[in-house]
């Protein structure tokens, strides 16, 4: 690769080219400037496992509170009064948006439902919804794994947990879709800005109204379980319960959609790898893991630095947003061995795609629960399961996550 020069990253980091092939520009960076500051994303660039690290666990310098409401105090005044709902929101205090002792409290609530033997339970479920999917499919003989199985499949299982019925689920997905869209630059149009507030306002009126019907009549489902506790003195406001609620569909669902594309992708591409997971169908969790730290489903995550402090050698300024490269800690040499190859017998595999410390993912046990059914499943059902053409289609207007918009396929 020809090397670029450092003034010319600013305009690359928020390109196309970039999100849909970071890995040459990362590697650079993480060689020649690891905490990098880029006027057109708005914060520091952080690209190196080991100053990724304290950017997790340190809370007292790094914090959740407000790190996406950041996004809106470039605009002059007039234009950031006309997104106070959206600046409000995130302002709020939320599961993913908090730090201790707020997060501690919400956490412990969530996580009741999350634990291992809970998920487990829900691995028929799981399978019952693949087999329909691949039985609709199978006939014809082809599908588009985003369309028919990686959108669908993490949304229905998170809308029973959460207790949204089937037939609303389609909307919630397309407001989760907008209110996602913003997410990844510190710096978004107005007219991105306005479709994820017009996203937010809607789904928070459903999530009131839907609120307001599990009081009436509660079910076996998360939302009705926070109600409970609500009752029994472990108090959410209404405003917490809300965005909590919001938080386990928008980010919980995305992730695991880009964490099967990406699988299957990236299993089609290197066949030698595929045919060995066949053949050694003992590999499954080794490969999954392999899957996460090679196309990270989280390409970035923003913290708010709370006080002036510093980190990789830079000073950074209280109130600067650094950005989490995830997808360049799991590719830094220093911690895997030649990083740019996809090994599913790779040990150790120390990959970060979920995080780490107290904002570890609440949902990490579901989504590898959801990867070992639909992996399984569709290895025994579509062993001659092939791409139908090798460029993928990355979807260039994400760059907070690694996602596909299309990926057909033939059996």
């Amino acid at each position: 690769m020809t090397k670029t020069s450092l003034a010319a990253f600013d305009e690359l980091l928020v390109s196309p080219e970039f999100v849909a092939d970071p890995y040459p520009i990362l590697h650079q960076l993480r060689e020649e400037d690891p905490v990098h500051w880029s006027d057109s994303i708005g914060g520091w660039i952080v690209t190196r496992y080991d100053d990724i690290v304290p950017t997790f666990r340190e809370v007292s310098r790094f914090s959740n509170e407000g790190r996406l409401a950041k996004v809106v105090e470039y605009l002059p005044a007039e234009s950031r009064a006309k997104f106070k709902t959206f600046e409000d929101h995130f302002r709020a205090k939320s599961l993913i948006h908090s730090d201790p002792p707020d997060h501690t409290r919400l956490r412990s609530l969530v996580t009741t439902v999350f634990n291992a033997t809970r998920v487990e339970a829900m691995r028929p479920r799981i399978q019952a919804i693949i087999d329909q999917i691949l039985d609709s499919v199978q006939g014809a003989g082809q599908m588009d794994v985003i369309k028919d199985v990686a959108v669908p499949l993490p949304f229905a299982v998170l809308g029973g947990i959460l207790g949204v019925p089937l037939s609303d689920q389609p909307h919630v997905k397309e407001w989760a879709d907008g209110l996602l869209a913003f997410q990844g630059v510190n710096k978004p149009s107005e007219a991105i800005l306005e479709y994820s507030q017009r996203s937010l306002i809607a789904i928070r009126q459903y999530m009131t109204e839907l609120i307001k019907e599990k009081r009436r009549q509660p079910a076996e489902d998360l939302l009705s379980h926070l109600l409970a506790a609500e009752s029994a003195g472990d108090k959410l406001s209404e405003q917490e319960l809300i965005y909590t609620c919001i938080t386990l569909l928008v980010a919980g669902h995305e992730t695991t959609t880009s964490f099967i594309g990406n699988g299957i992708y990236t299993l089609l591409q290197h066949p030698d790898q595929w045919d060995l997971l066949q053949k050694e169908p003992s590999l499954l969790n080794s490969a999954l893991e392999e899957i996460l730290r090679y196309e990270s489903p989280v390409s970035r995550q923003p913290r708010l630095t709370k006080h002036d402090t510093e980190l990789g050698g830079k000073q950074i300024s209280k109130g600067q947003v650094v950005f989490q490269m995830v997808n360049s800690a799991n590719r830094d040499p220093a911690y895997f061995a030649d990083p740019d190859r996809f090994d599913i017998r790779r040990q150790p595999n120390r990959h970060i795609a979920f995080g780490l410390s107290i904002h570890f993912c609440v949902g990490a046990v579901l989504a590898r629960t959801e990867g070992q059914v639909v992996f399984r499943t569709i290895l025994e059902r579509l062993p001659k399961l092939h791409l139908v053409d090798d460029k993928p289609d990355w979807d260039v207007h994400k760059p907070n996550s690694r996602m596909l918009r299309t990926l057909p396929v033939r059996f």
